[in-house]
């Protein structure tokens, strides 16, 4: 167990220095199979197994249909259509804030960049309607969290390929939970905004216009979201359904992209693309010195030595993930753990599925956890008179709310786990 531990504190430390990822992971597996007879014999064959998969295709395809719906306007209109509609609430602009990231999450698949395009428009709404400052950062910080647990999800992604787990699954799996998570945060700014002024009821007809205006941007997610429930599609085949579907509506249905956009757009997308197939390369080496060394059956024997369960286990798993979450990136937390537990859940029965959402719940959390919490900077590089102090105390209730939202995930699995099991074909990738 010592082994064990130093290992990983040497990872991390490394990683804390400002090493890439990809770097880090591979030279720290490098180094530890450097003392393996025939350790590194095997490492460039796994590599490009490891690239090569069929299901990373998915990757920059869902990255092109994101950057293709922003660079082309088709989202510009969510936030009014949502405030349209629910202006008229308690808390109506906050709850126009959590729709229009649910939507955008669905598109983006990033937090960083739901943050970053709803907070631009968003948070001087909600200090106009009278929203303390403090309240309006850390209801965008955390509503932009939804960009990686509602689909498409690069960390969804990165997880299925690195357990072989199905990717339409967890697609499917992190719906309901996304939608538990925007109804408490919705609830919460109610609750808080109950007795602050109210705008007018919109009429029958602005309502109908604002949809009108947002169509194709709600629509998309769910033609392709839609079509993976009903076994249409993989998720792959969906990633190509989707970015051709958003090149034909920015062209033909909005007219707001021209070829020029379009390059640029496949040169982002490839850019994001290469960095992470970068970064699980180096994990296939990690994983291997790993396997090589036997660490998951040593981590298997030590669990059941404790005899924890499976819900110790858990909890005793979502306390490590939040610990490095204040430190580490998402994807590189991933990467490091899953091929340590993977057997260990195997053993105890643990769904991946089930495991996969609250994994990402949990870096959700880390967005919005200091010292590295990614959308408390984002918010800082959106409102530049704020003070860090000020952001970080209007997100610290959001963490609370979304490790309320964890908790139910953990104690009722069938949130999570309904929609994958009423799938067709949920062994699809």
């Amino acid at each position: 167990m010592l082994a064990i531990t130093l290992m990983l504190i040497g990872l991390v430390a490394l990683l804390l220095t400002g090493l890439p990822i990809f770097a880090g992971l591979s030279l720290f597996g490098g180094f530890l199979l450097a003392g393996e007879p025939g350790g590194l014999d095997a490492v460039s064959d796994l590599i490009f197994a490891k690239t090569g998969m069929y299901v990373l295709v998915a990757i920059p395809l869902f990255a092109y249909m994101a950057h293709i719906m922003i660079r082309g306007r088709i989202v510009d209109d969510l936030y009014t259509t949502a405030h349209t509609l629910t202006r008229h609430l308690p808390g109506g602009v906050g709850i126009a804030t959590i729709v229009a990231c649910m939507i955008f999450s669905s598109i983006s698949g990033s937090s960083v960049a739901t943050a970053l395009t709803i907070g631009a428009v968003a948070i001087p709404q909600m200090i106009r309607y009278g929203y303390a400052p403090k309240m309006a950062y850390g209801l965008v910080a955390a509503g932009g969290t939804l960009g990686i647990l509602i689909p498409p999800s690069g960390p969804m992604i990165l997880y299925g390929v690195a357990t072989d787990t199905s990717i339409s699954g967890l697609f499917m799996a992190g719906v309901l939970p996304g939608f538990l998570l925007s109804g408490i945060f919705m609830a919460y700014c109610a609750f808080k905004q109950w007795g602050t002024p109210r705008a007018e009821r919109a009429s029958w007809g602005e309502m109908g216009r604002a949809v009108r205006q947002s169509a194709w941007a709600i629509a998309l997610p769910g033609l392709v979201l839609g079509g993976m429930y009903a076994g249409l599609f993989t998720a792959t085949e969906a990633a190509a359904i989707g970015a051709v579907l958003a090149l034909l509506i920015a062209g033909l249905a909005y007219r707001s992209i021209g070829l020029r956009e379009i390059w640029q757009c496949a040169i982002e997308a490839s850019r994001t693309s290469a960095m992470l197939f970068m970064i699980l390369a180096g994990a296939a080496v990690f994983s291997y010195a790993l396997t090589k060394l036997m660490i998951p059956q040593q981590v298997v024997a030590l669990v059941l030595e404790l005899q924890i369960g499976p819900y110790g286990f858990l909890l005793l798993m979502m306390l490590m993930l939040f610990v490095l979450g204040m430190f580490l990136e998402s994807i590189a937390i991933i990467l490091i753990t899953s091929p340590v537990i993977m057997p260990v859940m195997a053993h105890l029965g643990i769904n991946p599925i089930w495991y996969g959402v609250l994994l990402v719940i949990n870096l959700e959390v880390a967005m919005i956890t200091p010292p590295v919490g990614m959308n408390l900077f984002t918010i800082k590089g959106v409102v530049p008179s704020a003070s860090m102090g000020e952001i970080i105390r209007g997100a610290m209730p959001f963490v609370l709310l979304m490790t309320l939202g964890m908790l139910l995930v953990m104690l009722f699995p069938q949130i999570a786990l309904v929609l994958p099991e009423s799938m067709i074909n949920i062994n699809a990738q």
